[in-house]
């Protein structure tokens, strides 16, 4: 049992924690607690490593409160924060507190050093280093790391994790420090730190922010304050004329290449075009002197502006906002962004309404102008902006959200046509800047289809013109290496899998055409799948299911270690084996005799498998040239900053942990981190865009320099300072070739290819560059149409796309249409085929979510824990998934609505019944045609008092 002491410091540790993660150096204080297991140390490291000292302080503590507590666990931690150097955590931990001034003080020493992080970067790392030493302000490990961060990544670097580490020092550091930059001559900064007869720094908390005040002094005293605020210039006054006034860092000035004003040229005199510059080359910058530019024309003309930037990813939204727009336009026009992540409190239509410039989502804006066009709610209509720039425009086709907006604002100009001729006022329409830096071919084998390809896209955009550089401007090209691989002498552990796949073929009777483990075998396996499912036949449908692990395991074996092959099996089996295992122990799920089969055969070959993983003679020779070319790339450069692209998520967090494994990476400065989807899957955790943003932001400061990526950083998000790229047996289309070869912008810059085997790199390489050249050709093929010629080509593709719009919203009113009566639909689980519910029994909530909260169907799942799932959305959260009593298929998760379990059901989990035809694979619930009643909260609410009431009754 607890101690009542052990209570009250988790209790106390629990209250300081925020403070705590802001004070410890992890690297400082673990190897000094003994009651922490190694392997739990190793993982804070890495925590660390990956996600900097706060993060992993947050383990640090988690491990240290973890019960049951060792005797003296307590005086330990304290013990292990002083002699790591943490004396001012220690002091918190002892209740040794500063006084509020002096905390309030120490804040504002520390935010000020933050503020001055650009400017301190500049001293003389190697002498401030000594004297903070001899001063006591560091330790002689972290002299020493801070001295090998100088060396590795330079002194500017070192400077960074100097003031890191000094900041976490107890009060009174801060003079100490002021007196090293003195005894250093540093006088430029220590005038900037202390003050001088120039300037004086405040701080002012104005809306939960600080804002950084400077003071500048007519007298020596301060007299009583007048405070004035205005949208542009925070302000103090004093009454003898002295004033306090924002000190924030000037705007900076646009200038552009001469290639950059000449493809924006077109634009600066209101035509809608294509931007089309290769990425690293400024396509964004040249957007932002567009965007001055016309918000400067139109608000000298006195005539309405607004400008609305769109992406089509949410890291791409804080990165324009932060990297370009805001620093050059701020001073002069209001910009704000908005995605699916921020927490502004007001509606989008009011975000456009207060601001010059909005950075956001497409799927918000399309989202906003349906409301205007339904009426149902206050909406945005492109009559209310002025300017449109689409980033990643080549995403304008085929159905997608930038083709919504566009085809929208397609039929006003053709209807504005109409409306000129009857000599009526046109609806005002925006200004269009596309921007890409390849718009691809289409998969076109021929010119002509490039050529259709592009100008349909230019269609789409309703651009004047495409802008392309001068072909002679271009830079030249990186250095292209194709490294091939030798097949292996031996394969035993994939001729095990491939013995396991040959004998649940031979169970299930199915004779696969293709090669194992190839792409087309995993085709072949997701369609026999999907016909068992829809037919009934669960020894094939569930061997099917199977047969895709070993596909992926062979993958896995080929790509990246034979022990990571195997631990993603074992790690399926054993997740396997829980659906088996009910939460009550009353009641037994159905194990079928074909799943019985299947867990024997692993259980039989598992010692095999793990004893051949062990065993380095057999590892892929497409790992080992990944090895030699990344040590190659750190040791000939002087700062290599890289990325790796690879196929799969789980093959990048594998990849990502066999390079921290490895010592000889450590050794040369390699630090490195995986940055994965955010779309959800069920195998692998889905990266938010918070720790897709945090890694890329480690990654842009050197943090981190090695980045192990899937296709989410080929497109769009801004990765500086790589200078090269490996291409890890992964190749799709041109523009993602054009995308990833443009990640590597720094000087004498590589891109690798290294061959995987079923991956067929270098051939698909091969045609992406036809593809490319193609391309190229094509675009300059159409710059030399005449503009009569080229505005005809395009007036016929925007009135083919217009014709084809109609029909296509024709044929989806239809299917929208949804009469048919919900009793119609039949719901069977996909694993068992046991009957479940029709459509009688489901509600609708929020126009998403289809719950069934029927007492029946309480009868048929058990409920499971599920942690990933705990996060709190609106008036929900998902609190663990159900899955099917009798087979322990997953069906769904768990809601909490307003204080109400829902039973949330995932359609994909279940084989649908419409008319008698069943319906082998839905993916979303829009392709079932049957409209679900709405959920009454109340009457539900009601029900279920009174069914406590009755319950009640009986008990008295």
């Amino acid at each position: 049992m607890e101690s009542e002491t052990d209570e009250m410091r988790e209790c106390l540790i629990g209250c300081l924690r925020p403070r705590l993660k802001e004070l410890i150096v992890v690297d400082r204080v673990l190897d000094l607690i003994d009651f922490i297991e190694n392997e739990q140390k190793e993982r804070i490291r890495q925590k660390a490593r990956n996600d900097g000292d706060i993060s992993a302080a947050d383990y640090l503590i988690n491990a240290v409160v973890q019960k049951p507590h060792t005797p003296g666990w307590f005086t330990a931690f304290v013990d292990a924060l002083n002699n790591g150097g943490c004396n001012f955590a220690a002091d918190y931990m002892q209740l040794n507190l500063p006084t509020p001034e002096a905390e309030a003080e120490n804040e504002n020493c520390v935010r000020l050093i933050h503020l001055l992080i650009p400017s301190l970067a500049d001293m003389a790392t190697e002498t401030v280093c000594a004297h903070c030493f001899s001063e006591r302000l560091l330790t002689e490990d972290e002299r020493d790391r801070i001295t090998a961060e100088i060396v590795n990544r330079g002194r500017r670097s070192g400077a960074r994790e100097l003031l890191r580490r000094i900041i976490k020092c107890p009060p009174g550091w801060y003079s100490t420090f002021l007196q090293v930059l003195k005894d250093t001559e540093h006088h430029v900064l220590y005038n900037e730190l202390t003050g001088n007869e120039d300037h004086l720094f405040f701080f002012l908390k104005r809306d939960n922010e600080f804002i950084v005040l400077k003071w500048l002094p007519q007298s020596q005293d301060l007299n009583p304050i007048e405070q004035t605020f205005c949208d542009s210039e925070p302000l103090l006054s004093f009454a003898d004329g002295s004033a306090l006034e924002v000190a924030r860092s000037p705007e900076k000035e646009i200038t552009l290449r001469d290639y950059q004003m000449e493809v924006a040229g077109p634009a600066l005199e209101g035509k809608n075009i294509i931007v089309c510059l290769p990425t690293g080359s400024g396509k964004t910058r040249v957007a932002v002197y567009i965007t001055k530019e016309h918000l400067d024309r139109r608000k000298a003309e006195g005539k309405p502006r607004k400008v609305i930037v769109l992406v089509n990813k949410v890291p791409l939204v804080e990165q324009h906002y932060s990297a370009e727009f805001l620093p050059f336009l701020k001073n002069k026009y209001k910009v704000e962004r908005v995605s699916g992540d921020s927490q502004l409190k007001i509606s989008f239509t009011e975000i456009v309404k207060k601001n010059d410039i909005i950075i956001c989502t497409a799927q918000i804006l399309e989202n906003y102008l349906e409301r205007a066009n339904s009426g149902e709610d206050e909406g945005v209509n492109l009559s209310d902006l002025t300017l449109i720039i689409i980033d990643e425009c080549h995403h304008t086709q085929k159905g997608g959200v930038y083709n919504h907006i566009m085809m929208r604002y397609l039929k006003q100009k053709h209807k504005n046509k109409r409306l000129v001729k009857e000599q009526k006022e046109p609806v005002p329409l925006p200004q269009i800047l596309g921007l890409t830096a390849s718009p691809g071919v289409g998969g076109a084998t021929k010119m002509e289809k490039a050529e259709e390809h592009i100008l349909r896209i230019c269609a789409n955009l309703d651009a004047s013109r495409i802008m392309t550089r001068r072909q002679e401007e271009f830079k030249k090209e990186q250095r292209k290496i194709v490294v091939s691989v030798e097949d292996r002498r031996e394969d035993p552990f994939g001729d095990v899998i491939k013995k396991i796949m040959t004998a649940i073929h031979n169970h299930a009777e199915l004779t696969p055409t293709c090669d194992l483990g190839s792409q087309n075998y995993e085709q072949w396996v997701v369609q026999k799948e999907r016909q068992a499912a829809k037919d009934e036949n669960q020894k094939v449908r569930v061997c099917a299911e199977h047969l895709r692990q070993y596909s992926e395991s062979l993958n896995l074996c080929n790509t990246i270690r034979m022990q990571d092959a195997f631990s993603f099996l074992n790690k399926y089996y054993e997740e396997e084996m829980k659906k088996k295992t009910a939460p009550e122990e009353e009641h037994k799920i159905q194990i079928t005799d074909t799943e019985r089969f299947l867990f024997n055969l692993f259980k039989d070959n598992k010692k095999e498998l793990e004893t051949l993983a062990k065993n380095p003679e057999y590892e892929n020779d497409s790992l080992s040239k990944l090895r030699t070319k990344i040590l190659h790339e750190f040791s000939s450069r002087d700062e290599a900053r890289g990325i790796v692209f690879i196929k799969t998520r789980r093959s990048a967090i594998a990849l990502n942990q066999w390079i921290q494994e490895n010592s000889k990476f450590a050794d040369i400065g390699v630090k490195s981190a995986y940055v994965i989807g955010g779309g959800d899957q069920s195998v692998v955790k889905p990266m938010t865009s918070a720790e897709q943003k945090d890694v890329l932001k480690k990654f842009g400061n050197g943090q981190v320099n090695l980045l192990i990526a899937t296709t989410v950083a080929e497109e769009g998000l801004d990765i500086p300072a790589c200078n090269f790229v490996i291409r890890y047996g992964l190749v799709t289309n041109e523009i993602a070739m054009i995308q990833a070869q443009g990640r590597g912008r720094a000087e004498d810059s590589s891109y690798t290819l290294v061959e995987v085997k079923n991956s067929g790199v270098a051939e698909k390489e091969c045609v992406n560059e036809y593809r490319k050249n193609m391309m190229n050709k094509a675009i300059q093929k159409i710059k030399s149409l005449n503009q009569a010629a080229y505005e005809k080509r395009i007036t016929e593709f925007q009135i083919q796309a217009i014709m084809e719009e109609k029909v296509r919203m024709t044929k989806k009113k239809q299917k929208d249409i949804k009469n048919e009566s919900p009793s119609n639909v039949k719901f069977s689980c996909r694993s068992c085929s046991e009957p479940i519910c029709t459509g009688d029994d489901i509600q609708i909530i929020e126009n998403m979510h289809r719950v069934n909260v029927t007492p029946q169907f309480r009868k048929l799942y058990i409920q499971r824990e599920n942690t990933t799932l705990q996060e709190r959305l609106l008036d929900y959260e998902t609190n663990g998934f159900i899955a099917c009593k009798n087979c322990g298929q997953r069906w769904g998760s768990m809601m909490m609505y307003k204080g109400i379990e829902c039973p949330c059901l995932d359609v994909k989990n279940f084989v649908v019944n419409l008319n008698g035809k069943k319906i082998s694979k839905c993916t979303k619930w829009n392709e079932v045609p049957i409209k679900f009643s709405a959920f009454d909260y109340a009457e539900h609410a009601i029900n279920m008092t009174m069914s406590d009431n009755s319950d009640d009754d009986e008990t008295m």
